[in-house]
């Protein structure tokens, strides 16, 4: 780059994003590039000195959305990143957000897991239908894909007749296409109507059918889920932290199970997106409460042993829906992802886990909210960054206990593997937490 910062196009299979600085005494300039235009993304790159440019442009940070980063990273692209450049997306990020890997990555990993006789995969009975299930790892409803997985739904639908279950459409995100079933012909109805014959033959759009957790953890009568903020700089090895500012989101009307609510999204979907549409909704609040305030009100209610409990298996989750996609995922070193993770807790304070994000919403809904994910950016970039602020690959991506903020590590395979003896202590202390 010149010395009067004039950028000059250079030939990008070879020079692609290269920082080059313009004299002895001047500052390194740092190019970002975003697709979205979010003040909370702006402002954090702007307030450190950083400039903006077109993606055409050379950058060094680019907060891009999934499809861009795919974009990318595709064999036709032709593109080679260089040491000096970073991107907010894995190429395959889908294996952890989208709705049938996930669930299909899970079951491969206890699959696995049982295989090498690890007691992580240990099973008991269960009292509902004279099965079994997971032990510790019974952390996502039972859930299946339409239509390919069409004659195995129905034999467990029928072990069960008077359950409820969840529609979705595997690649739609904030509510969209979602129903409840409670009968098998209201199913077959639906089939009929999208003309959509179950045969896996027939390559339509893809669902997830899931048991209905009927059960939730109610406050105020409303039913609610939690939006945690989780970050991976790496997945082999595996480095993840945890934003300890994640906030819950309550549906505006009160929860019922009858038959008349079935249809009634205000009552079962938690999402913003679709909260934000009824009559109830409160925009000084926005249907959000802080997780602190949700552990303060458990402890105060139920106890601190057992929320205290409730926060361990939410980690143990965590960790254990990342462990389950690290095989397949590819860690390129340039990468980094802030998932959203949707995490229900019913009646009995159990977690489970209902969906990840790779674009969790950046869009303010209250002052409160901005300021949280202002956090949150600020924060994912001082882990995700060297300590002198400039983009590199080439760094071992263990910051410093001061750069992490409002995060905390939730694993780290590289440091757990450097010392032996820290090994078995991370390892005593993790499942004293997490159990």
């Amino acid at each position: 780059m010149a010395h009067d910062s004039k950028r000059v196009t250079t030939n990008l299979a070879t020079m692609y994003g290269r920082i080059a600085p313009s004299g002895n005494h001047e500052k390194i300039k740092i190019y970002f590039c975003t697709d979205l235009d979010k003040s909370v993304l702006i402002n954090n790159f702007e307030k450190r000195g950083w400039v903006q440019v077109a993606a055409d442009d050379d950058w060094n940070f680019y907060w891009a959305g999934t499809q861009t980063c795919r974009n990318i990273f595709s064999v036709d692209s032709g593109y080679r990143m260089h040491d000096n450049q970073i991107i907010n997306h894995f190429p395959n990020h889908y294996e952890l957000s989208r709705k049938d890997l996930l669930v299909k990555n899970i079951k491969r990993y206890r699959k696995d897991l049982e295989r090498d006789g690890s007691p992580l995969a240990e099973k008991t009975e269960t009292n509902q239908t004279g099965g079994t299930k997971y032990l510790y790892l019974d952390f996502i409803p039972v859930t299946f894909v339409l239509p390919a997985d069409y004659n195995m739904f129905v034999e467990e639908y029928r072990k069960n007749p008077s359950s409820t279950w969840i529609m979705k459409p595997c690649g739609k995100s904030q509510g969209a296409g979602i129903f409840l079933i409670n009968k098998l012909s209201k199913l077959k109805k639906w089939s009929r109507e999208a003309k959509t014959a179950f045969h896996p033959q027939i390559g339509k759009e893809s669902y997830v059918i899931s048991r209905y957790i009927d059960n939730p953890l109610l406050i105020g009568g409303k039913k609610f889920d939690l939006r945690l903020y989780v970050l991976v700089t790496s997945f082999r090895p595996l480095k993840a932290y945890q934003f300890k500012l994640g906030f819950c989101r309550f549906c505006t009307v009160k929860y019922d199970t009858s038959v008349t609510e079935l249809d009634n999204m205000y009552v079962h979907l938690t999402n913003v997106s679709v909260q934000k549409h009824g009559g109830e909704y409160n925009n000084l609040h926005g249907g959000k409460w802080s997780v602190q305030n949700l552990r303060l009100y458990l402890e105060g209610t139920r106890g601190k042993e057992v929320t205290d409990k409730l926060f361990g298996s939410i980690t143990w989750l965590i960790v254990h829906s990342l462990r389950a996609v690290s095989p397949v995922m590819a860690s390129d070193r340039h990468c980094f992802e802030c998932y959203g993770y949707d995490i229900i807790i019913d009646n009995t304070l159990k977690p489970w886990l209902v969906e990840v994000n790779a674009s969790p919403s950046l869009t303010s809904t209250t002052v409160n909210d901005r300021i949280l994910k202002y956090k949150l950016i600020d924060n994912i970039l001082s882990v995700v960054l060297p300590p002198d602020g400039i983009p590199d690959v080439r760094w071992n991506k263990i910051p410093n206990q001061e750069a992490l903020g409002n995060f905390e590590l939730l694993l780290d395979e590289e440091i757990a593997a450097q010392d032996e003896n820290s090994s078995i202590v991370s390892k005593k202390h993790n499942g004293n937490r997490w159990k």
